[in-house]
């Protein structure tokens, strides 16, 4: 599946080591004046090799815009078709990779399931497909600013990185992400939710491995009285609000008009540089030598990806809320 959304849609296509990575961004509404300088901020934001503590892989991740919008920065309505090329792929730092199922990696079953095993960097289960995702929700970013909707995310709790990566090792972290701005009513019950939505595309998210909104997993253990979210009017705006925050801005699965806070957990990178024990195609036991260059925290450059799935989770439900 390589599609997300239904009203607004990204289709995404590209491997790790390919030519390029790139999408078709269909559905957005025409006449969005889009500024690609902001766009290509957030790809820098996501792209490798800016810090000593990401990758360094030397990608500049510069956006080629090929259909759907104007020279002026117009949206004309038709599919937006965009690519980003690969400029520093070396595959050969994987050769040794060739064969072998790297531990906690999509190795075993991608080939299990297609027979398939793209050792040089995990072709489509790379976090290099998440560059796509990035463009195309700085593109919905500025579209749904014009509703006063607003994504962001941060870094809110992680081991000591340095001190992973000095040991050859890595470590998880922790994404919060907020959307401020979002009226009330967005999300579709039973099976439509905007909770269910976002869980969905946070998920989809490279090493990710947990999903919360509101308190989250803190509610199992908080009393009933602990977590009502009052209602109350306000005089000045005539407006409902709440006076505490508890369900993170949805209730039954629709918004409430309060913002939404999410948090995503993620894993260890899996591919660490230390030798490690595995299996190869034959089932032959194995040891893995580290090669290649490799995020010791990959939750740092997932910020901008959260924000992007929210983005792109918000966009394509507003259009069912207008």
């Amino acid at each position: 599946m390589n599609t997300i959304g239904r009203n607004i849609r990204l289709t995404t296509f590209g491997e790790s080591h390919g030519p390029a990575m790139g999408g078709i961004l269909d559905g957005m509404p025409p006449r969005v004046q889009i500024d690609m300088e902001r766009v290509q901020s957030d790809l820098d934001r996501r792209a490798p090799g800016r810090t000593p503590l990401t990758s360094q892989r030397k990608e500049p991740d510069k956006l080629e815009i090929l259909s759907g919008i104007s020279s002026d920065g117009l949206t004309l309505g038709s599919p937006i078709g965009f690519i980003i090329r690969n400029r520093d792929h070396k595959p050969e730092d994987y050769l040794s990779y060739e064969g072998k199922f790297r531990p906690n990696h999509a190795d075993y079953t991608y080939y299990t399931k297609y027979g398939i095993h793209d050792f040089r960097g995990g072709g489509r289960a790379s976090a290099r497909e998440t560059v796509s995702w990035v463009a195309a929700g700085a593109i919905c970013r500025q579209w749904l600013e014009t509703f006063d909707i607003r994504v962001s995310a941060k870094l809110v709790e992680t081991n000591s990185i340095e001190e992973a990566a000095k040991s050859g090792d890595s470590t998880g972290a922790i994404v919060e992400g907020f959307i401020e701005g979002l009226p009330v009513g967005v999300g579709e019950p039973v099976f439509d939710k905007l909770s269910a939505h976002l869980a969905s595309a946070m998920m989809t998210i490279n090493a990710a491995k947990a999903f919360e909104y509101g308190d989250g997993f803190k509610s199992s253990e908080m009393l009933g009285s602990e977590s009502l979210d009052i209602p109350y009017l306000d005089i000045k705006s005539r407006q409902v609000r709440f006076k505490t925050n508890h369900s993170g801005g949805i209730q039954g699965g629709i918004s409430n008009g309060m913002p939404v806070n999410f948090r995503v957990y993620f894993k260890p990178t899996p591919t660490i540089m230390q030798p490690v024990e595995s299996i190869d195609t034959a089932h032959n036991a194995v040891t893995i030598d580290p090669r290649g260059r490799h995020d010791p925290c990959v939750a740092v450059r997932a910020v901008p990806v959260v924000e992007a799935m929210a983005l792109l989770t918000i966009a394509d439900l507003l259009v069912i809320n207008n």
